[in-house]
């Protein structure tokens, strides 16, 4: 029996895209979204916002299509399809922190911040050349991530 592990997330870019060259000619296209949650505080009656931040990542060969790039801009809104997974990571002050990442395979611009609305709709990151992978808050990527 087949089996779907799949998240489909909307949210807002919170910095550029950074793009990293790896070996072999695989390009890593990193952006973090964040998924805001909110709701009304019983005791107080306060609005409330919890965010959660996803490092997203696309994975290109060399030589790919890389025009997604120029839409992943901090503040557009974007949906995200991929398969999520978690990993902990010692940041510097040796505290060990889980964080949520996305391996990007489909990526559908809903308001882009240059407003350029011609250019709107799903971008398939599908490419049958193409791997995908996820990043750290500061878009480092290790060999782990490979597996």
């Amino acid at each position: 029996m087949a089996t779907v592990f799949e998240t489909r997330l909307i949210g807002n870019i919170g910095k550029d895209a950074n793009v990293k060259t790896m070996e072999r000619g695989i390009i890593a296209i990193n952006f973090p979204v964040a998924h805001n949650k909110n709701w009304k505080d019983k005791k107080s009656g306060q609005m409330r916002t919890k965010t959660t931040w996803v490092n997203c990542t696309i994975w290109k060969r060399e030589g790919s299509n890389m025009r997604i790039i120029d839409f992943l801009t901090r503040g557009t809104l974007i949906e995200v399809i991929g398969t999520p997974f978690a990993k902990t990571v010692q940041l510097e002050d040796e505290q060990m922190r889980t964080e949520i990442r996305l391996n990007v395979s489909k990526t559908n611009i809903l308001r882009p911040t240059n407003r350029d609305e011609d250019n709107l709709g799903f971008v398939d990151q599908d490419d049958e050349e193409d791997q995908y992978g996820a990043s750290l808050d500061d878009f480092s990527v290790d060999s782990d991530d490979f597996e």
